[in-house]
């Protein structure tokens, strides 16, 4: 039985993020060690940066994910294939569909339910919470109450935790996608990368 509370407060928050520009930042449970950055203009696309323990750079426009041929290798990697990438590569991106759209970098599954008990205060502003949880994840959105911005993210993945912060709201970003000569089909990237 969906959450009526959860899900209107979750469809609220995701027209914010699709129809409004935004920023976010913190570290990432997606890489080991490392920290994501995402700036998001529904005009110009979204960019994700990520520094640390893996690095590179994610564009999604338009429905199409372009990633850097590093961080998609080691993406790869932390699923099994280990590939390696020639020199000639390292600035390429690989593009991809994006299948549920390029929300799906920032998107609050509607299967969330209201959790009264982890309302609080995010810099100063009344939030209310909502539990994301599926096998081993489990997320917690703190809402705006007034406003009904996404605040921050806390996230658990197989025991490893991420907290992301979300702010800059309806702000001006530049968010320039690869050139065309920059960019790779999955199949190309794979007949060109060493496995091993």
């Amino acid at each position: 039985m969906p959450d009526a509370d959860a899900v209107s407060l979750i469809k609220a928050a995701n027209t914010r993020m699709l129809n409004e520009s935004f920023h976010s930042a913190g570290n990432t449970t997606a890489f080991a060690g490392a920290k994501q950055e995402m700036w998001s203009d529904p005009a110009q696309g979204l960019h994700v940066e990520v520094t640390g323990g893996m690095s590179g750079d994610i564009y999604c426009k338009d429905g199409t994910s372009y990633t850097s041929a590093d961080l998609f290798a080691g993406a790869l990697r932390q699923r099994g294939p280990q590939v390696t990438v020639p020199a000639e590569l390292r600035s390429s991106y690989v593009t991809t569909k994006a299948e549920q759209g390029c929300e799906m970098y920032y998107k609050i599954a509607e299967t969330g339910r209201r959790t009264q008990g982890k309302d609080r205060a995010v810099d100063g502003r009344q939030a209310q919470a909502v539990e994301v949880a599926a096998g081993k994840s489990e997320d917690v959105y703190l809402i705006d109450k007034d406003q009904q911005r996404l605040l921050l993210l806390q996230s658990q993945r197989d025991g490893r935790t991420s907290t992301t912060t979300y702010d800059s709201f309806g702000e001006k970003f530049t968010i320039t996608l690869p050139v065309a000569e920059k960019i790779l089909t999955m199949e190309a990237f794979r007949s060109r990368v060493t496995k091993y």
